[in-house]
């Protein structure tokens, strides 16, 4: 039964020849208002409220089409439906083109209106319960699947359908099915950053049986293999993107291109741009990049851009592989240096690698910590990623993807780490030159009470610079970050509900490479 009984509005000059129809819609719980042209449509519309309006195109005065044009000038998101005779390809093209809900051809049975009207008019609530008993189904089997020991793999399929379903029910109504997901995905996260302690050491120093793509060698492992010198490749890397927003641009993106292949590979630590990002462009860990190019690396405590040498970076990481190609590298801060990217497309083309690296997301996370306005805009991830595809959609960045694909270059879009919504503050103690960053620490003498830290003593042993003899790295796990006892209350309140990164969790960690054909 219609909690809402549903309005029907129906205009047809042979309505008494439908009069069955009508009948079993009523009987099914719905209320048909009935008229015989398209005038006397408009007449009705102006009387009443409708939830859906039924039209055939060959009425006396305005056709149904007339029809049509009117009513979208006045009610725009009123849901029309055309159920015609005429099967002329440029009627159906016509009506389709003013952006109708549904074309019908008669004759029609009642059990196909009855499909669409519940496909136009009780869609969200049939999409709700469908999607609330699918993941009720399925919430066993990832709480069993998550009480074993998964592998690297395992993990990565884990986030994927953890992602899939937080998408899914984040077009839901049903805010208990969304706090037992949540929980679920929290339960995951700590367990995950569990696993990844465990195995990182070794993953970082080749070790054990796993083979691990992470942010120093997934270049290697995907991009270096497609280089030709026949042929142009881009990686376009968007800072800060995590694998839920991808997902979200991803329709997009398929009316251009084929998505070959999905991969998510491994951000090292800390998920940090200044950390991941260089490590991605060099080839090596952090340390090894401060040792073998100290003109290239700037410590945690150094002032100055600690990602102003990645184009040097890159062409010694070329070097050291025996690839000697012409390549270019561009920083895309703006949207007047992104109209220039565009126009100097054509000149790329003969380059056989292209990076491009596109930083508003990173940004727009960093001014959600600092603007209240832009806090409003993205409270959660449901919201977050409404964003992303909006700015995507209206970007210069989807303008240089259409173009590569209409010139069928190689393309793939990538990430230098995540970010995650943080909630739960842990207190740290540590002196004055200890790094500011919410999700890690590195310093000197650092005290905390909570056991959920992964701490490195000893930075050498994953690669990270050692600032001095005493300091170590602290990573937060799961939705936690750090605050120092002063100001506590203030700055838990500040920081609370902020995207973050730097730590440990599948959304930080876990970041998509994608390679994209172009249709």
């Amino acid at each position: 039964m219609n909690i809402h009984k549903i309005k029907i509005l129906w205009a047809d000059d042979e309505i008494d020849l439908l009069k069955p129809h009508i009948i079993f819609l009523e009987q099914k719980g719905y209320e048909v208002v009935t008229v015989k042209s398209g005038n006397e449509a408009l007449d009705e519309l102006a009387l009443q409220n409708f939830d859906i309006v039924f039209l055939d195109e060959n009425m006396p005065g305005l056709t149904g089409l007339e029809t049509i044009n009117r009513i979208k000038k006045e009610y725009a998101f009123l849901p029309l439906v055309m159920i015609t005779k005429s099967e002329e390809e440029h009627i159906m093209e016509s009506a389709i083109g003013t952006n109708i809900s549904d074309y019908l051809i008669k004759p029609v049975n009642p059990l196909q209106i009855l499909h669409c009207l519940k496909k136009h008019t009780e869609n969200q609530r049939l999409f709700s319960e469908k999607s609330t008993s699918d993941y009720q189904q399925q919430f066993r089997d990832i709480s069993m699947r998550l009480m074993n020991r998964l592998n690297s793999a395992e993990w990565i399929s884990m986030y994927k359908e953890l992602t899939y379903w937080d998408m899914e029910l984040g077009k839901n109504n049903d805010p208990n099915i969304k706090e037992i997901l949540h929980s679920q995905i929290e339960e995951a996260n700590n367990l995950f950053c569990k696993f990844l302690t465990q195995n990182y050491v070794d993953w970082i120093n080749n070790k054990g049986e796993e083979k691990v793509s992470m942010s120093h060698t997934i270049l290697k492992d995907k991009v270096f293999p497609s280089i030709s010198k026949d042929y142009p490749t881009y990686l376009i890397l968007i800072d800060n993107l995590r694998y839920d927003q991808w997902k979200t641009i991803q329709p997009t993106l398929s009316e251009y291109f084929h998505i070959e292949k999905e991969d998510l590979y491994y951000s090292i630590l800390p998920t940090a741009t200044q950390f991941a990002r260089n490590a991605l462009f060099a080839g090596l860990m952090p340390s090894e990049i401060a040792k073998k190019y100290p003109q290239y690396w700037v410590d945690e405590n150094e002032p100055g851009n600690k990602n102003d040498h990645e184009h040097q970076l890159l062409d010694e990481y070329l070097k050291r592989y025996g690839i000697n190609i012409k390549h270019s590298y561009s920083k895309i801060l703006n949207a007047e240096f992104a109209r220039k990217i565009y126009d100097n497309l054509p000149n790329t083309l003969q380059t056989p690698l292209n990076i491009l690296i596109y930083n508003f997301v990173d940004m727009f996370s960093h001014a959600h910590t600092d603007v209240d306005i832009v806090r409003e805009l993205a409270n959660d991830e449901a919201s977050y990623r409404s964003v992303t595809l909006s700015w995507f959609e209206h970007s210069p960045l989807l303008e240089v993807l259409k173009y590569l694909a209409a010139k069928k270059a190689k393309v793939f879009i990538s990430t230098d780490h995540g970010s995650i919504r943080i909630q739960n503050p842990v207190k740290i103690l540590g002196d004055k030159e200890t790094s500011t960053n919410l999700r890690y620490k590195v310093g000197r003498n650092l005290n905390f009470s909570s056991k959920d830290i992964f701490s490195v003593s000893n930075p050498q042993d994953i690669y990270l610079p050692k600032l001095n003899v005493s300091s170590k790295y602290v990573f937060a796990c799961s939705y936690d970050f750090f605050v120092y006892p002063n100001n506590y209350n203030y700055h838990v309140n500040y920081y609370k509900d902020t995207f973050q990164h730097g730590g440990i969790s599948m959304e930080e960690v876990l970041i998509p490479f994608i390679t994209l054909t172009a249709k």
